[in-house]
């Protein structure tokens, strides 16, 4: 037994500096989240409740609580980040499911197509959409020329132009982790459905769907996430017209400059987030969506 406890300090004393020198070895990588991320956000959280003239108040807050138009510039934020998710994967899951199937050199080179709007500006597309789909655009002039239609559609300055120009932008967020998600599928599931008696379209539905389910998950939250902060695409696109929480944001800012009340935008903004992706780890599990094994 007196042998037996020398050894067992040893050993804990052993387990405690092999902690440390892990410790040491993330210090590095804690202090850049504590600088780039807690600080600045411990600091929004400030500034939302400081009133004009510096003391503690919740003016800010209850300002957003009486004026219905905070509501509607949430609403209009939500509205616009479902209706931009929907679209992505409605035109993101054929397209990465066709990428999945054909071989993967093929997949390869289609990929970069999918990746080229990333290595261009975002400003740039934003006003190269502004000028295609503007009244005496191209798309505008073509669809006059085929007689698609006979006078210029309001494609700019309003909710369409602004999905357009989002959809446009977000949807190599989603195309990436489902076709990674996609590829990842044994294939001889499929077939070991199909021995079964399973249709293709069942053999779809109820093996490939759920196991691509993951990907589609990661994606959507990507894309809904970015969404709610944009700012470029509809200011641009939308004309004033399409007032999300962040151009409110930066008018607070730029306008009146009042840094509490953009700060309880953001806060208000941050806690909504947060509560969706709870909220969507509680229909999916987080472990999965995060490329986990789970248990």
């Amino acid at each position: 037994m007196s042998a037996a406890l020398p050894n067992t300090r040893e050993l804990r004393r052993s387990a405690l500096i092999e902690r440390l020198g892990l410790l040491g070895l993330v210090a590095p990588a804690l202090l850049l989240i504590l600088v780039t991320m807690l600080l600045p956000v411990g600091w929004l959280f400030y500034l939302s409740v400081l009133s004009d003239t510096g003391a503690f108040s919740l003016e800010h807050y209850q300002r957003m609580w009486v004026h219905p138009s905070y509501g509607r510039t949430f609403w209009t934020t939500f509205q616009v980040s479902l209706q931009t998710t929907a679209i992505c994967i409605l035109l993101g899951y054929p397209l990465a499911y066709f990428l999945s199937e054909i071989p993967k050199r093929a997949a390869n080179l289609c990929m970069i197509a999918v990746l080229l709007p990333l290595w261009t500006s975002l400003l740039v597309r934003t006003y190269a959409w502004l000028v295609l789909l503007q009244r005496r655009g191209l798309v505008n002039s073509w669809g006059i020329e085929l007689g698609l239609w006979d006078e210029p559609l309001a494609l700019v300055h309003n909710l369409a132009g602004t999905l357009i120009g989002m959809v446009h932008v977000m949807l190599p967020f989603l195309v990436l982790p489902l076709y990674s998600a996609m590829r990842a599928i044994d294939r001889n599931y499929l077939r070991a459905a199909a021995n079964l008696g399973a249709s293709p379209l069942r053999s779809f539905w109820l093996v490939f769907f759920p196991l691509a389910m993951p990907g589609l998950v990661t994606g959507a939250l990507i894309v809904f996430i970015l969404c709610l902060g944009f700012y470029v695409t509809p200011a641009v696109l939308g004309g004033g017209k399409v007032i999300m929480v962040s151009s409110r944001i930066a008018n607070d800012i730029e306008i009146f400059f009042n840094w509490g009340a953009a700060s309880a935008l953001g806060v208000v903004l941050l806690v909504l987030t947060v509560v969706l992706i709870l909220a969507a780890g509680r229909l999916v599990r987080m472990d999965r969506v995060l490329g986990g094994e789970g248990k």
